[in-house]
This record gives structure tokens, sequence and C-alpha cells, in this order.
């Protein structure tokens, strides 16, 4: 297992068998997609998030039986993988720069996939998705990129962009513009870090906010348009002052609230992306927003 290797070798000897069922997996979302862009988001949750439920002793028994580490080495393991905040720990980017193994078995899968899917007469668009510490990820995206179409043969058009998630990327927005060709607004993450309130915890509070008047919506469903969204608003204003073809979109769940949507298109985003079961809400608003 990848999240328990101690090596290079180990990680490397994990990736090679998780691979395949990468590849297959891009494959068929391109083949159902087909003439549409497919935007992926790399690897983003901490790596405790894949271990097996349960306490210490009951995640160390069952890895035990499903390798060939010892019990105690295993629990050893776990305790380096425990993080005090594990969403604002080693996750997403952090783990692509620790471990660019991880990033170039991801890219190889997903450029492996398109390929194969367009010598099949699939039209293929894929926009790969990184958090913020872009020109490193970049450059080894970019990098797999070559080699797949030179061992395949042929090469397709692709992208690379960033998540905005967290304050100070939206304040230098005009300077990872010059690496990203689209940015995605995490906004339920940004929310998170705007705030300082913990998606998880924030139940324990939030109610008692909300009744006493100090709040007016949670912040979670309703975008904050006086902080948030004034993030928001500069990190558009900068990045496309850097490069004014740049796509821009949400992903998160308010891409199915109706006044976020009419907040996100008066600063011309170009897409909301939300939960399926919110895009009804979500495409009426839109056109009501156009109308």
């Amino acid at each position: 297992m990848m999240i328990m290797a101690v090596t290079l070798e180990q990680r490397k000897a994990a990736l090679d068998l998780l691979l395949p069922y990468q590849r297959s997996d891009f494959e068929g979302i391109f083949r159902a997609m087909d003439g549409l862009p497919v935007t992926i988001r790399l690897l983003d949750p901490p790596l405790h998030e894949f271990l097996p439920k349960g306490n210490l002793e009951q995640i160390s028994s069952e890895l035990t039986s499903l390798t060939d580490m010892k019990k105690e080495e295993i629990s050893s393991r776990i305790e380096k993988l425990s993080e005090v905040n594990p969403m604002l720990g080693f996750r997403g980017c952090r783990l692509g720069i620790s471990y660019p193994e991880l990033t170039e078995m991801q890219a190889r899968a997903i450029f492996q996939a398109a390929v194969s899917a367009s010598k099949d007469g699939i039209a293929v668009h894929p926009e790969i998705m990184v958090p913020l510490e872009l020109r490193h990820q970049v450059n080894l995206i970019r990098n797999v990129a070559e080699k797949v179409f030179s061992e395949m043969a042929t090469s397709l058009d692709y992208k690379v962009g960033t998540m905005i998630e967290v304050p100070r990327a939206a304040l230098i927005a005009d300077e990872i513009a010059n690496e990203a060709e689209f940015f995605s607004f995490g906004t339920n993450d940004l929310t998170q870090m705007t705030f300082g309130y913990s998606r998880d915890d924030v139940g324990k509070f939030l109610p008692i906010y909300l009744a006493a008047g100090i709040l007016q919506h949670d912040p979670f469903e309703v975008l904050d348009q006086k902080g948030v969204g004034q993030l928001i608003k500069v990190c558009v204003e900068k990045s496309r002052a850097a490069r004014p073809s740049l796509k821009i979109g949400i992903c998160g769940e308010h891409g199915g609230e109706p006044s976020s949507i009419a907040f996100f298109a008066q600063l011309g985003l170009d897409y909301v992306s939300c939960s399926p079961f919110r895009i009804p809400i979500a495409r009426l608003a839109a056109a009501q927003y156009a109308a």
C-alpha cells in the first residue's frame, strides 16, 4: 500500500499497481464525456483518510494481514501519518512535492487514457487541476506528458490549472495566472480558511451563531459575499489582468446556491460545478441571471 510505504521503491511498487486502475477510470470518463472538457483534480485529501476505519489496534491488525509489515512497523507508520490539523497539513501539492512519483503516476494514467481514447476517435480535452504550489507540479506533469506522447506516438491538447482555496492564493492571483491555464475556486475550503471555521466542527457552534443573528446564513451553504466574495473578486481582477483569457469557475456546494451563483455571474466567472442533485437549481439560477 502506497500510504504505508517507507521507501521510494515501496511507493513506486504500490503506484505501479494503482496505475492501471486509474487509467481505466479516466478512460471510462473520457469515453462517457466524448467531446466535452474533463477537469481532473489530482489527489487532495490527507493520506490518513485512506486508512481503514477503527482504532489503532484494529487498523494495525487489518493492515498486518494485507501487507508483509510487522504490527509494530504499521503502528509506527500510522502514528507518523497522524496530524493535529490534517485539513491544513500534509495534503494536496504537499504530497505531490514530497512524493513526486505520486503526481507522475496520476499524470501518466491521465495521458495514457486520453491517448487511448483519442485513437478510437473519442474527442478528448483533459484539464488537470493541481493546488497552489503550481510551477513545480506543472513542470512535472508536462514532462510526463512528453514521455507518454513519445511512447504512444501521438499527442493531444491539454490544460493544467489550479485550485484557489486559500486567501494567499487569491491575493497573489496575478503571479499564479502566469503558470495556470484555468482557475477553480474551492469555495468550501476558501470559506473554511477565511473564517477560520473547521467544517468538521462548525456544527457545535454555528446553530448558536445563526439563532443569535451573528451570522445570517451558514457560510458553507450561502457564499459570504462581504468576506470570501471579496477575496474571489480580487482574485478574478488580478488574474485576468495578467491573463485575460483565463477560464475561471468554482467547485463546491456554493455552485448550486442561487444567490451565490448570481454573485459569481456578476464577477464574470465562466462556470459553476456542484453536486449532481444541485444541477437543476444551478442551471435555473444561471438562466434567471442571464435573462
